[in-house]
């Protein structure tokens, strides 16, 4: 080959192997769709954990305006968490069972979000009367609470345990929050910036929560602006 001719020839080369590469990024991109969670209607979950009167119900679930206190006294609402990505479970403090592996777990995520603003946690007590502002405040020291991500709740018995089974799904027992009710469960639920269901995790299982850390992430990359 003439030496002058290959010289020519080393820019057109190493221009047509970059259109090459480019090419087959683009038809990459284009055939690989980008990862999104499902949105959670009640007809897709177990009838189980869904109220019989909103069962049938297909599109458009959004979790339920709320007012709750906190830790620190103040009325959390919905407007709270407007905007917000955010992981909600039920508890109580005086459980001994799976609440300390829950709490222990979320405070883990609150570590790996710490300095992401998108990222908030709810957690509501379902033996409210029991867990008094300062029983939560001092709940929330021993276990490294930051309150500007991290809401551990009180409020009325009947207003919690309609969001628990009616917003979020997260129980399969039945009742009316009355004195005799009471529910207990591992769920932790994700929620997107519009109120919408994402997923649901064991929250003592760690396979669950690097799931969890995962999806989060997916949702973050879907509202992106």
């Amino acid at each position: 080959m003439d030496l002058k001719f290959f010289k020519k020839s080393v820019p057109t080369l190493a221009i047509m192997a970059l259109f090459s590469v480019l090419m087959i990024y683009a038809i990459y991109t284009l055939l690989t769709p980008e990862k999104r969670l499902p949105v959670y209607n009640p007809s897709d979950v177990n009838p189980r954990l869904v109220d019989e009167s909103i069962i049938h119900i297909r599109r458009n679930h959004k979790i339920a305006d709320f007012s709750l206190i906190n830790q620190n006294g103040d009325t959390i609402t919905q407007k709270n968490y407007e905007g917000k990505i955010y992981v909600a479970d039920f508890f109580f403090t005086r459980c001994m069972t799976i609440c300390p592996v829950m709490t222990n777990n979320i405070g883990k995520l609150q570590e790996v979000f710490k300095n992401d603003d998108d990222v908030m946690f709810l957690s509501h007590s379902v033996t409210p009367v029991m867990d008094s502002v300062s029983v939560l405040r001092e709940y929330a020291d021993k276990k490294g609470v930051i309150d500007a991500k991290w809401n551990i709740t009180t409020g009325d018995k009947k207003h919690i345990y309609n969001l628990s089974r009616k917003s979020y799904f997260a129980v399969l027992d039945e009742g009316d929050g009355g004195l005799q009710d009471f529910v207990h469960t591992e769920n932790f639920v994700l929620v997107d910036k519009k109120r919408q269901i994402r997923g649901f995790y064991d929250g003592t299982d760690n396979e669950d929560i690097e799931r969890l850390i995962a999806d989060i992430k997916i949702l973050q990359n879907e509202f992106k602006d």
